[in-house]
């Protein structure tokens, strides 16, 4: 595979006035009175609004034992979103290595490839993105560390099952990823011209120096590691090295960001969002609570600092205000893409939220005989 052969399935092309291209990271958040139905069809009708006004990529994240996050099976969501969108990139953002067998990342991922040709990415991490007791259960082992500290060589096997190329005598070499390249190696058999691009994804500089190594894209969790985005960023570029699938580094970065039709209402979604972080960050993880539920909470002073700090990195308010911290984001850290997380308890809010971006960078409005997606919220 030459690096001309893949620029367009990474690199996008930014619209409107955007500074580069927009994308969408997914939770798939539930909230209070809100059932997981509910949240996936919000994300139907956020991807069809995202694919409609010109955002490059929609990628889903792994999390578990999370009650206010649906999004345990990326690829099983990724297989839904696809059957709803014709034309935006799809990935998962990302599917944490260490949980899963390498086989069967490229046997689900080479599905999705199937379903969706030349639309999937394969964001992986190191993480496990639960807690350990979890991750534990995951990998049916109590030696967490041993995954992480592993990941190079998983992802090294991870490729070669998607590739199909295990060197003569690799004890794996008789083992094939279908679908997956051996198919065109039997009678008959035709060649796909796409295989899902790898990301490297991160919140430190392991990651960031592995994917400058390898040659690979790489996404930086910007919105839960803020003060670590320009080391990450600056290691991955100082370590890059041309490969097959890249000439050049491409880092996109992930950014919490809400608009909404007037600043006060975006300060009551964030507040909601942030005390369902409160929640998680003190062993209580449940669904996204109210606004109102959050303006009637009594803060401890250790849980008001934490609002505060977190809320720091969470750009919201008006479109314009967002659009600013956006651009200022991007001039800060040079990032190749934004991609954006709108953590609120309403599915309509996200939507809204996503449709007021769109408008306020001047991106591409509906294709002629396109509908305009529904709102979730309507359908609950």
């Amino acid at each position: 595979m030459d690096a001309t052969d893949q620029p367009d399935e990474i690199r996008g092309t930014a619209q409107g006035t955007a500074p580069v291209p927009l994308s969408v990271l997914d939770l798939v958040t539930v909230g209070a009175g809100r059932t997981a139905t509910d949240a996936l069809r919000t994300s139907v009708a956020i991807s069809r609004l995202a694919e409609s006004r010109g955002f490059h990529r929609y990628w889903v994240a792994e999390h578990h034992s999370m009650p206010g996050v649906a999004s345990s099976s990326p690829a099983v969501i990724l297989a839904h979103l696809a059957a709803h969108t014709s034309r935006i990139r799809l990935g998962s953002g990302g599917v944490m290595l260490p949980n899963h067998a390498p086989l069967v990342i490229a046997e689900q991922f080479g599905t999705l490839e199937a379903i969706a040709p030349g639309r999937v990415d394969l964001g992986l991490g190191r993480a496990p993105g639960t807690d350990g007791a979890t991750a534990a259960a995951l990998r049916r082992t109590d030696h967490l560390g041993e995954g992480a500290d592993d990941f190079p060589q998983q992802l090294a096997e991870l490729t070669r099952f998607l590739d199909d190329d295990f060197p003569d005598g690799h004890p794996y070499g008789r083992i094939h990823a279908v679908p997956g390249p051996v198919q065109a190696t039997s009678p008959g058999g035709v060649q796909s011209p796409h295989r899902p691009p790898i990301w490297l994804l991160g919140s430190s500089g392991f990651s960031a120096r592995l994917a400058g190594v390898l040659g690979l894209p790489f996404a930086f969790a910007h919105h839960f590691s803020a003060q670590n985005t320009i080391p990450a960023l600056d290691l991955y570029r100082e370590s890059f090295r041309p490969s097959e699938v890249l000439d050049a580094p491409y880092a996109l970065i992930g950014v919490s960001a809400l608009a909404t039709d007037d600043e006060k209402e975006a300060r009551r979604q964030v507040l909601a969002a942030a005390l369902n972080m409160v929640r998680l960050r003190t062993g209580r993880p449940g669904l996204v609570p109210t606004p109102e539920e959050a303006e009637a909470y009594s803060f401890s002073p250790m849980e008001r600092e934490f609002i505060t700090s977190w809320n720091a990195n969470v750009i919201h308010g008006t479109a314009d205000e967002v659009r600013a911290g956006l651009d200022d984001l991007h001039k800060r850290t040079g990032a190749d893409e934004l991609m954006i997380t709108g953590n609120a308890h309403s599915g309509d809010v996200r939507l809204r939220s996503y449709e007021l971006l769109a408008d306020v960078y001047g991106l591409p409005t509906a294709r002629p005989g396109q509908d305009a997606p529904a709102g979730p919220d309507a359908q609950a």
